[in-house]
């Protein structure tokens, strides 16, 4: 049997944003997962190829002016379309470092998932606020998720 694969999109333009996705990488790669494998690409690098290959995505994003980075907006611009039709339906889970609230790119997000028809499984993870060590954990806690529910086939 082949692997699942894993598509890791994350903007991460700081330490702490970094630490964030080497987190759901953590998780992702954890050693009880072994049928699934995990590639992290930024948004700029990332296109509709990757989204192609892949049987589920994390999405990673910074709160940048109330909306999603411009680096993950370009990633959309340039893949929505392509893969409208032939991706939907495909599993996907979000996070997002939110210096402020983080409503107003959650409601981004949403709407561009919805569009694409992707499904999201679980709700959004928001860490908002003064950064807080725990969120790594968090993020470390959504990977795992998302490659052991790959892993199991339930999504």
């Amino acid at each position: 049997m082949s692997s699942k694969q894993l598509l890791v999109v994350a903007h991460a333009p700081s330490p702490n944003t970094r630490k964030l996705v080497e987190a759901v990488l953590r998780g992702a790669r954890h050693e009880d997962i072994s049928g699934v494998e995990t590639r992290w690409i930024a948004p700029l690098d990332a296109g509709p190829d990757d989204v192609r290959r892949c049987d589920g995505i994390i999405l990673g994003t910074t709160e940048n002016l109330g909306y999603m980075s411009g680096a993950l907006k370009d990633f959309f611009d340039r893949s929505y379309y392509p893969v409208l039709e032939e991706k939907q339906g495909l599993p996907c889970a979000v996070y997002i470092r939110a210096g402020h609230d983080g409503t107003g790119t959650q409601r981004a997000l949403e709407s561009i998932l919805t569009g694409l028809r992707w499904k999201l499984v679980q709700d959004i993870v928001v860490c908002r606020g003064d950064w807080q060590e725990n969120f790594t954990e968090v993020c470390q806690e959504l990977g795992l998720y998302m490659a052991a529910g790959l892993e199991a086939g339930i999504f």
